[in-house]
């Protein structure tokens, strides 16, 4: 079932997405080679609960974070880990959604760790841009396929990149993850029809190479779990954000510069 949110409903989660924001702003200064990427978990879950947020990963389905950390070749899904240190070069991907006052809200972010190499920063940049092709497309009366084309089209057909079709965007509010599926791929006027006040997750997953993935098993005896991977060993990137679709455009819910996203605010 897909719920049309009230404007109330989609304040609560801008706040909600404004909290989700913040740790992101704030893990710029936290993430840095030579750090464990747990240390990004537990700057990320003192920082939500001591703002009064409940990390919303925490305990889905059995996982035991606030966050997901994938580095290079991990596409989603990873845990922080002690036993994993960042070098400079690497690229890393943090994943989160919290819940604040009952709302929900959804971003990941990738972060340079020091200097990437030209042909990675071209990588983030692609990824990054093809998210907000894709949010230009959510507009009322548009198309769900509308927004996974325009994604689908910059990466692969325009940049060569792999466009992962296995994991894609969701509704969300009142949990996580709620109807429609949000794929980041598609065809142009094919799909479910976008109306005021759904609110979604655009969450392109862009590798070097092939858009096909693999599942791993966290090397840890105390810590069972399966994530993903590139299918051919390249690097990945992803960007998400929360977004609502209004008269008056899409409006991204966790932003994180209000000069650079100043037109969807």
């Amino acid at each position: 079932m897909i719920t049309l949110k009230s404007p109330r409903e989609i304040e609560g989660m801008r706040k909600s997405g404004a909290l989700l924001a913040a740790v992101h702003v704030g893990l710029r200064d936290i993430i840095k080679p030579g750090i464990s990427s747990f240390e990004i978990e537990t700057f990320a879950d003192n920082y939500i609960t001591s703002h009064g947020g409940v990390p919303s990963e925490k305990g889905f389905e059995g996982y035991k974070y606030a966050t997901c950390v994938a580095v290079n070749d991990e596409v989603a899904h990873a845990t922080p880990r002690k036993s994993l240190i960042l070098q400079k070069g690497d690229v890393v991907k943090v994943d989160m959604t919290v819940s604040l006052d009952g709302y929900q809200s959804d971003s990941c972010w990738s972060y340079a760790v020091g200097e990437v190499s030209p042909k990675i920063q071209k990588l983030m940049d692609v990824t990054k841009k093809a998210l907000y092709l894709g949010i230009d497309q959510c507009v009322i009366g548009n198309r769900l396929g509308d927004i996974g084309w325009a994604i689908q089209d910059y990466t692969e057909n325009q940049n060569g990149y792999g466009d992962v079709r296995d994991l894609i965007g969701h509704g969300i509010q009142p949990t996580m993850h709620e109807q429609p599926n949000v794929p980041a791929y598609g065809e142009p006027g094919k799909g479910l029809r976008l109306k005021e006040g759904m609110t979604i997750t655009i969450e392109p997953m862009i590798n070097e190479g092939t858009w096909q993935i693999s599942t791993k098993e966290v090397n840890d005896p105390n810590d069972s779990w399966e994530y993903y991977v590139t299918a051919d060993g390249g690097w990945s990137c992803q960007y998400e954000h929360t977004l609502a679709i209004t008269k008056d455009g899409p409006k991204i819910l966790t932003s994180q510069d209000p000069v650079y996203d100043a037109k969807y605010l």
